[in-house]
């Protein structure tokens, strides 16, 4: 049900970050997640509990529409793909805290095992709602509201340091006027035409649909699922799944970070296409040693290769490491720079649809698939992961370096991937004009 929550909010989601704010809808949002816990915390019946986790979904979709673009919007163009990396990272900064508390309560005898676990998801939401009052609002919200004083004071004091003559002011805010429609698609809540009706809309949307799967369904999935996975190649007792668990965690956010620091410097079409290629191969290596384990069990279960065993839980974090590389950065920017500000927030509540989505059928289809295949179930995303990284090669457009403003110019070109590739390879240069952008 929490999936469920998440997929029919995130239409809500966007009502509220186009109407009133990015600032509003995560408050908003926050205060959602409270409600579900505290729904949730007292459950005596499997019903409430069920009921909380769909309050939970809602509220969380309405803060991922909001958070990923105000993180972008707000952040000056040299530090844009840091910034909206970094925050994608913070998934790591709620699912190690949980390991690790899931851990400790494992041991407690009593319902609080589980009720601290989900009273303590509520430390965050309320620090959302205590400092949005505080933060400032998204330039480009503003912008888009008619509101340029405002914008161009955020401007001056965040990006300008106080000065009102900074030349990189007042070339965003030249940008802005250019490519910000007063009369967008976010004055109409119920307007998604723009963004598949237009050639330049169904090329923003293949990049977001793109990373909203791609970064759902290329075996990070099987997370839900690690219990199985250690118990599939003989790490049986609970304590030591859990601790794995965690092991797993810190490394795969150690990779993310270290990807999100690169990211205004990783070229999108290297690093999607071979960081996806590499995903299949350590998950083949994964199902190939799984496979020897799978024998040895059948032969001689009291005579296992440790080693074997190793080596595919080696490989198994090797793959987590590197799509923590190659996806969690990326999958908050993306969504976000290949749209324009105006289609920004319908395009995110879509994302965060399709993610929740394929949330819901890894989190439903995988325990079939498992149980039934085994670890020959992994196969299936070696084969798909395969099919990702040739979709990225031909089909990513470039966004490395860009302002958010010279990007709605490539995405109105003839072919957006080639025209990315000129811009990145200095073949053409994006000029700003009173009227528009030209090259």
């Amino acid at each position: 049900m929490y999936t469920v929550g998440s997929m029919l909010f995130a239409p809500v989601g966007a009502v509220l970050s186009d109407r009133y704010g990015r600032r509003f809808c995560m408050a908003s949002g926050a205060a959602t997640v409270i409600l579900g816990m505290v729904v949730m915390a007292p459950s005596k019946h499997i019903a409430q509990f069920i009921v909380g986790r769909f309050v939970l979904g809602a509220g969380i979709a309405m803060c991922v529409v909001a958070a990923p673009a105000y993180s972008m919007e707000i952040a000056p163009p040299q530090w844009r793909g840091r910034a909206t990396g970094i925050y994608n990272c913070g998934w790591f900064g709620g699912s190690i805290p949980a390991s690790l508390i899931c851990f400790g309560t494992n041991y407690i005898d009593s319902n609080m095992s589980w009720r601290i676990p989900v009273i303590l998801q509520a430390a965050l939401a309320l620090m959302v709602i205590g400092l949005a009052p505080f933060i400032p609002e998204s330039p480009r919200f503003l912008m888009a509201q008619g509101r340029e004083g405002e914008a161009r004071d955020f401007l001056i004091k965040y990006h300008g340091n106080g000065n009102p003559d900074s030349p990189l002011v007042n070339f965003e805010l030249k940008e802005m006027k250019a490519s910000i429609d007063l009369d967008g698609i976010d004055k109409r809540w119920w307007d998604y035409r723009p963004l598949f009706m237009t050639r330049g809309g169904r090329w923003r949307m293949s990049q977001v649909l793109m990373i909203s799967i791609f970064g759902q369904f290329s075996g990070n999935g099987l997370g839900y699922f690690n219990t199985v996975i250690f118990s599939n190649i003989g790490v049986k007792s609970v304590p030591q799944q859990l601790g794995y668990n965690v092991l797993n965690q810190a490394i795969s956010a150690t990779c993310a970070l270290t990807a999100a620091t690169l990211t205004d410097r990783m070229p999108r079409r290297f690093i999607l296409p071979l960081g996806t290629l590499l995903c299949a191969v350590f998950l083949g290596i994964n199902s190939g040693l799984s496979a020897v384990l799978d024998n040895q069990t059948r032969k001689d279960s009291a005579n296992i290769s440790k080693s074997v065993g190793q080596g595919a839980l080696a490989a198994y974090f090797l793959f987590n490491c590197i799509f923590s590389f190659t996806y969690t950065p990326l999958q908050g920017v993306v969504p976000v720079e290949s749209l324009t500000t105006t289609m920004r927030a319908k395009g995110l509540a879509l994302s965060g649809f399709i993610v929740s989505g394929i949330g819901f059928v890894n989190l439903f289809a995988g325990p079939i698939g498992l149980h039934n295949l085994g670890y020959k179930y992994i196969y299936v995303f070696v084969g798909w992961d395969v099919f990702e990284a040739i979709m990225w090669y031909f089909f990513a457009v470039e966004s490395c370096g860009r302002t958010l403003e010279e990007l709605d110019w490539i995405y109105e070109q003839p072919n957006p991937v080639r025209a990315s590739k000129d811009v990145a390879a200095g073949r053409k240069k994006i000029v700003v004009q009173d009227g528009g952008f030209t090259a």
